[in-house]
């Protein structure tokens, strides 16, 4: 999956970078406001990728002692900051653009160029959409593309392929306003195309912070893993019951797993440290992303009241 996802990025960088130039150059050459927010768009995506490869590379460094769980959750925290660049950036510079131009309106000077550049974007901006989505449908399953991105680890594959649909959009409406302003002769249609490329830009960020941010706070693993180790557990030799577990994901393929286990009384010590450890390896080999896995021996009453402790002490800081 990372490789995937970095050439998923690769592709994306690529692209948005040559778009980008070429854009800058023809709202130099025509003055189109519509075509400028378009290279913003452009630059802000390239920047993003490299963010991106940036944070994949710090995520991989091993854990150390200041770092025991590892560094995995900092490609979280580079994937919020790609959604916060692009509502700051991306968004706010095209809006701005658009009302000085609907406020200060001129008329766009060949706007052939204009159109040849969207036209390439087109086809670059698709390319890199494609490869996005075929790198994401091969993980979303039978799953809806809501519930993938909402159950998705991996924010690299999500984050470049809502960048590149925002881009198909913003290159649409891009089109679109210079047609209409250069058509009907009224130049305030291309700031009011830069406006919409700005609110697309912000919806886009939006969405991005919103699944990012759960990624930050911890989100649980897939409800599949919960239910096969909760499967192994409750049927594993000598388990009385299975108190509680739960899960963390540290990284795209990294996940903390906490398993709390009442082992009936007449079992020896030797024999519960070989249950654990029979677990440890049918769980490894199952789900190689368990990269921590820590089991811990307790009466199935004990956990009980804790739970309770625990509960009552939430009312109470509530109340």
């Amino acid at each position: 999956m990372a490789s995937g996802s970095k050439k998923v990025i690769y592709a994306a960088l690529a692209g948005n970078a040559l778009i980008a130039v070429t854009k800058f150059v023809a709202a130099t050459i025509t003055g189109s406001s519509a075509m400028l927010s378009e290279g913003i768009h452009s630059l802000v995506d390239t920047g993003n990728q490299g963010l991106l490869l940036y944070g994949m590379k710090r995520a991989a460094r091993p854990a150390d002692e200041e770092h025991p769980f590892g560094y995995g959750a900092e490609l979280y925290f580079w994937a919020f900051v790609v959604a916060i660049l692009i509502f700051a950036i991306g968004s706010g510079i095209s809006i701005y653009e658009g009302i000085k131009k609907v406020l200060d309106p001129h008329v766009i000077s060949d706007p052939t160029i204009n159109y040849v550049v969207l036209g390439l974007a087109m086809l670059f901006e698709g390319v890199a959409w494609w490869i996005a989505y075929k790198e994401f449908a091969a993980v979303k399953g039978s799953r809806s593309l809501v519930e993938a991105v909402r159950q998705s680890k991996d924010p690299t594959v999500f984050t470049v392929l809502f960048e590149d649909t925002a881009a198909m959009l913003g290159l649409i409406v891009a089109f679109v306003g210079i047609f209409l302003a250069q058509y009907l002769a009224i130049p305030q249609l291309d700031g009011v195309a830069s406006i919409l490329i700005g609110v697309i830009l912000a919806i886009t960020a939006v969405l991005l912070a919103m699944e990012t941010k759960g990624l930050l706070i911890g989100e649980a693993a897939a409800p599949e893993l919960v239910a096969w180790v909760s499967e192994q557990v409750a049927n594993a030799e000598g388990v009385d019951k299975l108190n509680e577990i739960r899960t963390l994901h540290r990284g795209p393929r990294d996940v903390l797993l906490a398993v709390s286990i009442d082992f009936k009384n007449n079992l020896t010590v030797g024999k519960v440290e070989n249950a654990i450890y029979r677990l440890e390896l049918a769980i490894k080999e199952r789900f190689p992303e368990v990269k921590r896995l820590y089991i811990e021996v307790q009466n199935k009453r004990h956990h009980a009241e804790e739970v309770r402790k625990a509960a009552a002490a939430r009312k109470r800081e509530a109340d």
